[in-house]
């Protein structure tokens, strides 16, 4: 697998991206149509994506990171068939190459389904082993998510 850096999108890469959010992030999450998406993806400014891709040049994990209120913010997802193997934090290396600080939001029950209807696993833990602290003081609660604030620091992890 290799790693791919990209600033814009083809409609492919998107088609791509939207099935794999589809699939792996809960379903109240979901986007119904590309356009949704194109809307989400536009909402962000500054983005940078990385994309794990596999032999068979198919997008297997996909990481970005974007600005938002002038804080550096992420999100990651990884196909569940390669969940557990390291590929994870290899895209969250990479994330760090260029940022001296990441939020993201995870979320952190077992309350949450799939499209599929199998289980969300929240991904705390993966975040802790990868030098993300929680802050447990800031929560985003709406209709679509509930979940605590992490946070990477540069200067923390020396």
């Amino acid at each position: 697998m290799k790693i791919v850096h990209e600033e814009v999108l083809s409609l492919e890469q998107k088609e791509s991206l939207l099935q794999l959010w589809n699939n792996e992030y809960p379903k109240n999450l979901n986007h119904e149509t590309i356009h949704d998406f194109d809307l989400y993806l536009n909402s962000l400014s500054d983005v940078k994506h990385h994309f794990l891709i596999n032999d068979e040049n198919r997008i297997k994990g996909w990481a970005f990171a974007f600005l938002r209120d002038d804080e550096d913010w992420f999100a990651i997802i990884i196909c569940s068939q390669i969940q557990g193997t390291g590929k994870g934090s290899l895209l969250i290396e990479e994330l760090k190459k260029n940022k001296n600080n990441l939020n993201g939001w995870v979320i952190d029950h077992e309350n949450e389904i799939k499209k599929n209807a199998a289980p969300y696993k929240s991904p705390l833990f993966f975040y802790v082993k990868n030098g993300f602290t929680i802050c447990t003081e800031t929560r985003i609660e709406n209709e679509k998510i509930s979940a605590v604030k992490i946070n990477w620091n540069r200067k923390r992890e020396k």
